[in-house]
């Protein structure tokens, strides 16, 4: 989003990214250019400078604001990058994306979030994301190989098909557990295979999908 879409509670909060431990000032910058509440539900806007996540819709949520910007610190992203983001959700996590890398894909499984997602970031005049709709533990393959994946749901496992369209030297940032209590991970891929890494841990959705979470 561009810079003037700031606002004081946006650049506020993105201050306090500092003393939780977050050192890259490009994502404190696109945090802070980003509001949180124009990607909210008009019932849960009051609140979208709690550092917590809130409901979107659909059973699923927007991510707490501290959570979102520790994962895409992790990403490690220097701005010429491809990025698959699995989960656009309300759209929040790969409007930051979207400034701190070359281009974005999105994948939603549910059209009813993707939609209103694509809306609001075009009316923003974020440019530089592709939304895909489908099942995002199979990733979207022809848009890639990436530099980076983020997953914005928990995993019972690392997807397999993920790690294929992950580009050697890549990271991929994923939640992995069981439907209630995760270790938030970063995977980087080498020529060897993978390296696991767990950064905290966290609670997230269940990402659904043939190689996630059946339905119940």
């Amino acid at each position: 989003m561009p810079a003037d879409a700031a606002t004081p509670e946006a650049a506020a909060f993105a201050e306090t990214l500092r003393g939780r431990g977050i050192t890259d000032e490009r994502v404190i910058a696109a945090v802070a250019a980003v509001d949180r509440a124009t990607l909210m539900p008009p019932e849960q806007r009051s609140t979208a400078w709690v550092d917590a996540a809130r409901p979107i819709g659909a059973g699923q949520t927007i991510s707490q604001p501290s959570l979102v910007a520790m994962m895409t610190a992790a990403l490690e992203l220097t701005g010429d990058e491809t990025v698959l983001e699995i989960g656009t959700g309300s759209g929040y996590q790969a409007a930051i994306l979207a400034q701190l890398c070359r281009r974005v894909v999105t994948v939603e499984r549910l059209p009813e979030l993707a939609e209103p997602a694509r809306q609001a970031l075009g009316d923003a005049g974020v440019d530089n994301v592709t939304f895909r709709t489908g099942d995002g533990t199979l990733g979207a393959p022809d848009d890639g190989p990436y530099d980076a994946i983020v997953v914005t749901a928990a995993a019972p496992d690392v997807p397999p098909a993920l790690v294929e369209q992950l580009a050697e030297g890549g990271r991929l940032v994923i939640p992995v557990g069981d439907r209630f209590m995760q270790d938030l991970l970063r995977v980087r891929k080498t020529a060897d295979g993978t390296e696991r890494e767990v950064l905290c841990g966290c609670r997230f959705v269940p990402l659904i999908g043939e190689q996630g979470w059946s339905e119940e």
